[in-house]
Formats: C-alpha cells, structure tokens, sequence
C-alpha cells in the first residue's frame, strides 16, 4: 500500500502508478456471487451470518468445527480472498472469514470506520464467537489489525499469519502520505483502481484474478470507494505505527511476504520479524496477495502455526516452537 517507507516499495510504486461482544447472529442468507467474472471463477454460494457490534453491523461466514481461525482480508477485498486457503485446511478447524464494513456482504457503515475502529469490531466479534481465542490470518489492513489486537488481548489471539503488512516500519514520509492523502478521496480510488490493483496484485492466477475483479468491481460503488478510503485515511495517523506495539506480541506469529510486493515491500517484512520476538518471515514467489497466487505455500505455513497455537489434546495452550526463530525463504 505504498506504505513502507525508505524501501523500495513507495519508489516502484509510485514509478508503476505513473506509468462484538454484543448479541449476536441476526441474519443467514446465502449469498451467490455470479456475474462477469475470470475464466475460472466458479459461482460460490457463502452461508452468511451477521453479527451486531457497539460500531455497526458486520457480515462472516463459519465452515467446519473445532479450533478456530479468523480470516481477515486487504482492504477493498473480501472473505473471497481466502477461499483456496481455507479449502485446504484440516477438518478439525473451523474457519471464519469477516468482511469488513462496505466490503463483501457486509453493510457499510455511516462513518466508515479506519484500522482503530476495524480493530475495536474484531475484538467484540471475536468475544462473541471464540471467546478462548483463536489464530488470526490477516492481509494487509488485515494483519495491522491481528497485530493491533494481539498486542492488547493476548487472550483472544493464540496466534498470527501476518500477511504482507505494514505499521512496522518507520512512519510515512511525503511520498507515502500524499498517496495515503490522495486515496482518502473516493473519486481518486475509483479511478485508479484497474492500474493500481494489476501494479499490486501481479496476478498468475484465476484466484488473483478473480480477487483483482472483485476490488475493482467495490471501488466503482460509492459504499466501497468511501469504505476504503477512510482505511487509506487511518494509515496517515500516528495509530497506524505499530512499532511500540510489537514487542508485546506474545502469540506465535508466522509473516509471510511477497517478494514482488511493490506496496508494502519486503523490507517491511524483516522489520517485523525483527520486532515480534520469536516469529518466522517466509518470503514467497507473489505480490500484495500469496494466498490467492501460492495457496499452497501459505496454507502449509498455517498448519504448522496451527498446529504450535492448538496442540492436540491441550487447544487453549500455547507452546514455544523452535520453528518459530528462523526465516524461511520458499519458491
């Protein structure tokens, strides 16, 4: 999100451009995604539940029983996004994915909320449905959230995929924030998101594909446009850095990054590994989305920190795992 300063992630990017806790379930409706999509896109038909908070409403939708994953996605995309991933879980895990206000199935909200808001929401939801906790896998604004609440209610997170990140790294200059200004404008978002999604996604896939249609296809609605736009507007704020924050991350957390990430560039990546104590970086073969490019990779990387957050027999005890303490460089 061209928000690692001092990498390389604002030069190219910029170079690229130019050329809970509250009663809960009140709806279940299934919710059939079809239309003009990429050769490959299969209809999907998703169970949806909605949740009330003290902010809003927000949509999920829960597969499987046992111990519980919460999926969170880059901002202007949705629970979709991790389809291929959560397909390719264990069944005894139940996976739930959240889209935020304005995205997805969720209805926007009056005041579209930033990272601090979005961070507030998962918290009640999160009470609400995994009251003992469980693994965030979070995207971009995703993982800024997961972090976020980590470090405040160790409680509710046994662990963390960070994925492709930012707010580790030192704040913003002036290249970072006048394109943080520029995306706060909703007419901005709209127009450059066809160049700005192909510059990030750098798509292989039908999975990428299809997760590149569905951001720009939220961009052209004015709830979508003015939904990410506030989260462009959040990253400009001193709460956006999570630098002082990351040092009382005690879950096990797995950080897995792009290397072709020109937005939040690798570098953003190292700093993060070097501030949680005890994580692991995994550098892959993809852009601002490995999920939907090498699901494969990704979903191996989540087992293993599965299996270290829920150990069998003991799934509310966290152990310290020796895999944790190196960096993995995979293809």
């Amino acid at each position: 999100m061209l928000l690692c300063e001092g990498g390389t992630g604002v030069e190219q990017g910029l170079a690229g451009l130019r050329r809970a806790g509250r009663p809960l379930v009140l709806s279940h409706w299934p919710s059939v995604r079809h239309g003009d999509r990429p050769v490959g896109h299969r209809a999907s038909v998703r169970a949806v539940l909605t949740i009330s908070t003290s902010l809003g409403q927000v949509a999920y939708d829960s597969k499987g029983s046992g111990a519980p994953v919460v999926f969170l996605a880059s901002g202007g995309h949705d629970a979709h996004d991790f389809d291929e991933l959560r397909q390719r879980l264990p069944g005894r895990f139940r996976s739930i994915a959240i889209d935020w206000p304005g995205h997805g199935d969720s209805p926007a909200w009056r005041d579209p909320p930033g990272e601090v808001q979005l961070t507030r929401m998962v918290e009640e939801v999160i009470d609400a449905l995994c009251p003992t906790g469980a693994v965030l896998v979070g995207n971009s604004i995703g993982g800024n959230v997961s972090a976020r609440l980590a470090s405040t209610r160790s409680d509710l997170v046994k662990g963390l995929m960070i994925i492709d990140s930012s707010g580790f790294e030192r704040p913003l200059g002036h290249a970072g924030r006048a394109f943080c200004t520029l995306m706060g404008h909703p007419g901005f978002v709209r127009a450059i998101y066809p160049l700005f999604s192909k510059l990030y996604m750098r798509a292989r896939t039908d999975a990428d594909r299809r997760a590149r249609a569905s951001a720009i296809a939220l961009t052209r609605t004015e709830n979508g446009a003015r939904a990410l736009s506030a989260m462009w507007q959040s990253f400009k704020l001193p709460s956006h850095d999570l630098r002082s924050r990351a040092s009382s991350i005690a879950a096990p957390t797995v950080l897995v990054w792009g290397r072709h990430d020109p937005i939040v560039a690798p570098k953003c990546g190292r700093a993060a590994n070097e501030l949680i104590a005890g994580s692991k970086l995994v550098l892959v073969d993809s852009g601002h989305a490995p999920q939907t490019t090498i699901p494969d990779t990704v979903a191996a990387q989540l087992i293993a920190l599965l299996d270290v957050a829920f150990p069998a027999g003991d799934p509310g005890e966290l152990s310290e795992p020796p895999f944790l303490s190196r960096k993995d460089h995979q293809r």
